[in-house]
């Protein structure tokens, strides 16, 4: 008796495992996010956009506490293609004149001068200097012309005149004191005139010969030697290998960054 009314307890316990017997876990994928729902167990659900219905999960956003992002910074142009500009002035400090650089498209500087007054009527040297510095002041010891703080011609191989990438075309002014002149050069680039000691633009009082000495013309040796009187040579002479016998320096003008 006391078997039969184990057995029949048994069947009974059996009947309720199977009435209300736990559901097998649920199989998760792989590749689906385990995150738990935020309103789990609150009895809330997430409210969405206008039209949506409630419980539907907000799409992802920027989390909070984010900085938002910012523009992209303004490229600076490096110095090579940066226009550069220059006021010309004479040795009163009076504005005769500008130059302006650019890079066309190329990337070879493209220079136009223009000069509005003040300087003689005639062709005139014309050149870039190796250093940014105009100072009226500053003589030079051997000619007594000013603006010798813009040092020499631009010059990246030790060539001579009129084979230095500062050498440029002659400048024509007009009778009324004014003139213009636009080129382009692939002696250097813009960038080679920004450097850390600058550069210079100074117009001349006389031509330019570019060393166009003819050989039948003859002149005293460049020697020390005391009898260079009667030592005679042909072709240009020194000075005129440095600046093409164009005279002292009467305006310059420091080229800077536009």
């Amino acid at each position: 008796m006391a078997h039969r009314t184990h057995l029949a307890l048994a069947a009974a316990l059996g009947a309720g495992m199977i009435a209300t017997g736990a559901a097998p876990p649920a199989q998760t994928s792989p590749r689906a996010s385990a995150a738990p729902d935020p309103t789990a167990g609150t009895g809330e659900t997430t409210p969405g956009p206008a039209g949506t219905p409630a419980g539907t999960p907000e799409p992802a956003g920027t989390p909070a506490g984010t900085p938002e992002p910012t523009a992209a910074p303004t490229r600076t142009p490096p110095s090579g293609d940066r226009p550069l500009h220059a006021d010309i002035k004479d040795v009163d400090g009076r504005t005769v004149g500008s130059l302006d650089i650019k890079s066309d498209q190329d990337g070879k500087p493209s220079i136009t001068v223009t000069v509005t007054g003040g300087l003689p009527a005639g062709f005139h040297g014309f050149h870039i200097h190796a250093k940014g510095v105009c100072d009226p002041g500053s003589t030079d010891p051997a000619t007594g012309s000013p603006f010798f703080s813009a040092g020499g011609h631009v010059d990246f191989d030790a060539k001579s005149h009129p084979d230095h990438a500062g050498d440029l075309p002659d400048l024509l002014i007009g009778a009324n004191g004014t003139g213009s002149a636009s080129f382009v050069t692939d002696r250097l680039m813009t960038g080679q005139l920004a450097d850390a000691d600058g550069s210079a633009v100074v117009v001349h009082a006389m031509p330019d010969n570019r060393a166009n000495i003819p050989d039948r013309y003859g002149h005293a040796a460049d020697t020390s030697d005391p009898e260079a009187e009667t030592t005679m040579t042909i072709g240009p002479d020194d000075e005129t290998l440095k600046s093409g016998d164009s005279g002292g320096r009467i305006a310059c003008g420091v080229i800077t960054g536009r």
